[in-house]
């Protein structure tokens, strides 16, 4: 990619940041390849048109974004459908969600220390903490409130990010060697905690009902309009704004795909959790709590990476982070608080699995757990070098790892096979990662 000179525009591409679609063609092959990689496709197009072929040159380049997940899961729902005719039932994708939530969001978690560069070992067993923190609260012993349970849970294991994150900023040993700790002591921890038992059984109905309850048939579509309908009227909204103004925004047609496609993924999701899959006997009907959770923190993760100052910064120091120091950010800061919400969302997923499984016990295997989060953030397009990766990554990615589970699962495939397809789906996707970044480096 084309250095920038101290204007803030690259000498290679002419004396203007933005390049026009027109002024590319005037230019050397070489200089229009460039021009393309540089900047998005909504900067440098007019019409939907130019976006598409901005946005296919920047695929070329080695930007595909989420696109090498979405052909997976085309082709995984193609195979195991064709295995197996139950793969596609609305009763199985339901359960695949609710199977695939943990992955998911200890993925969303697992993404602020890969932004960074950086990773962490032990969300796994951080979920665990926090799961028995809330289901010990709750206990008839205690008689916490449930939401009081769920408060403290989280904060202490926002704690525990906090205490890595500092030790890691402040003294300056790797994250891997830290959270490799934390992976062993949280372990012991969570022993200590559960006693000889070994379980501790949750009997608060409102915990259960987050993994194992459903909206009614109306909430859901009810919902589904008043989540799809802001977000298309702040898109428009946002998007018109910005184009009255002068400023860069997407096309209108843009606008009006994206507004469309989310009501139309809305409406099916609704539509699939809506059909009986339950028994003859029992039928059981909505959209599962699990999802809307998934979908909350994945709204609000999405709009503190993408549209704050802390994101911002998060993304600086994962692509240069001798940059992002000499541009005033501080380092130690802002990566305490993205281990931090690591932590945090670790507990999130925790109190999810605790509500599954309606207890928490020692048979948490938070080294798998933490294996597969990884997995998930890197299938779905975040980058293990640092700097590149969104939620939506994590979300996508946990639903790769949930579909070969659950379709290896209705094949009955042992564990062993599990782990093996999952690992080169792993790989297959670090290796598209890393030649991607050669391309872009060399370029």
């Amino acid at each position: 990619m084309a250095e920038m000179d101290e204007r803030g525009t690259s000498p290679d591409l002419g004396d203007h940041p933005l390049v026009t679609v027109a002024e590319r063609e005037e230019l050397t092959p070489a200089a229009a390849s460039k021009a393309d990689l540089a900047v998005a496709p909504e900067l440098v197009a007019n019409s939907l048109g130019e976006y598409l072929q901005a946005w296919v040159a920047r695929v070329r380049g080695g930007e595909s974004g989420i696109l090498p997940v979405i052909g997976g899961l085309i082709l995984i729902s193609i195979l195991f459908q064709s295995l197996n005719r139950h793969f596609l039932t609305a009763g199985n994708l339901v359960n695949l969600l609710i199977q695939g939530s943990v992955y998911m969001l200890l993925a969303m978690g697992e993404i602020y220390a890969l932004l960074l560069g950086e990773i962490d070992l032990s969300i796994g067993f951080v979920s665990g903490i926090g799961g028995t923190i809330m289901a010990e609260l709750v206990k008839q012993k205690y008689g916490w409130p449930w939401w009081a349970a769920i408060i403290v849970a989280l904060l202490g294991c926002a704690a525990i990010g906090a205490l890595q994150g500092t030790i890691i900023t402040r003294v300056g040993l790797p994250s891997f060697v830290v959270t490799l700790a934390g992976l062993l002591g949280w372990q012991g921890v969570l022993l200590l905690m559960l006693g000889k038992g070994g379980a501790l059984p949750i009997n608060q109905n409102v915990i259960n009902d987050f993994a194992s309850g459903n909206l009614t048939v109306a909430a859901g579509w009810i919902i589904m309009l008043v989540v799809a309908g802001a977000f298309g009227l702040r898109t428009w909204l946002r998007d018109s704004r910005r184009r009255g103004s002068g400023l860069v925004a997407p096309p209108a047609s843009l606008s009006v795909i994206k507004i469309v496609a989310v009501f139309a993924a809305g409406a099916a999701l609704v539509l699939i959790c809506n059909t009986n899959h339950g028994t003859r006997f029992k039928a059981i009907r909505g959209v599962p709590w699990v999802v809307l959770i998934v979908l909350g923190v994945l709204a609000l993760w999405t709009v503190l990476l993408g549209r704050t100052r802390f994101g911002r910064y998060m993304y600086a120091i994962g692509g240069n982070p001798e940059g992002a120091r000499r541009a005033g950010i501080s380092l130690p800061k802002i990566r305490t608080v993205a281990f931090t919400l690591a932590s945090f969302t670790a507990g999130i997923a925790g109190i999810v699995a605790a509500s599954r499984l309606r207890s928490v016990s020692t048979s948490i295997d938070g080294g798998t757990l933490v294996l597969y989060s990884v997995a998930a953030a890197v299938i779905g397009g975040t980058s293990l070098f640092g700097g590149r990766g969104k939620a939506m990554h994590a979300v996508m990615g946990g639903l790769v790892i949930a579909a070969i589970d659950n379709g290896m699962g209705l094949q009955g495939y042992s564990a062993a096979a599990k782990y093996v397809v999952t690992a080169l789906v792993l790989l297959a996707a670090v290796t598209i990662d890393a030649v991607a970044r050669r391309g872009r480096t060399a370029r």
